[in-house]
């Protein structure tokens, strides 16, 4: 489990097979679906196999894997974030997603940065994200967190132009 920045209303942990139901609604989520991207997990058997052998957890990797993110006091995961070492990038790649009940309250802020924290922890001296050049909302919590717009890139999957934003651990 991470351990958020004193006074954090969340919870952190690393995803298991067991969250298997909560992957498929996220990536799934329309919202999901038009800023991140279809992933093609359809079925509980699909999310349990993605959650297994997929980049979210990846855990044995120094600051990677991707964490769900729960609200304290309310049950359930509401998000996930985490790093990823993207082969089309020189170094780890924050993202986050959440489900409607758990965007817009600064979640994403909260969960992101205690990401962050960790990867310093764990040795990280630098982390990329990209981001959709239409996905304001995300684009506002990279920057709050300390992350530089740098420059425009094409997404290998699906061709759209992305941001890529840079931060140090010196930031």
């Amino acid at each position: 489990m991470l351990t958020p920045v004193p006074g954090a209303r969340l919870r952190l942990h690393r995803l298991s097979v067991a969250d298997a139901p909560f992957a498929l609604q996220l990536l799934n989520d329309p919202e999901w679906l038009a800023r991140v991207g279809d992933r093609g997990i359809r079925t509980l058997a699909e999310a349990e196999r993605f959650l297994a052998e997929g980049y979210w957890t990846r855990y044995a990797e120094p600051g990677l894997g991707f964490y769900g993110v729960e609200r304290l006091g309310t049950p359930g995961l509401v998000g996930v974030c985490g790093l990823a070492q993207r082969d089309y990038l020189p170094q780890p790649d924050l993202g986050f997603g959440f489900l409607p009940e758990g965007r817009g309250q600064g979640l994403a802020l909260e969960a992101a940065q205690a990401v962050l924290d960790h990867g310093w922890r764990q040795g990280l001296s630098e982390v990329l994200a990209t981001v959709r050049l239409d996905n304001l909302a995300s684009q506002r919590v990279l920057e709050a967190l300390g992350l530089q717009r740098q420059r425009q890139m094409l997404s290998p999957s699906s061709g759209q132009p992305l941001w890529v934003y840079r931060v140090t651990a010196s930031a």
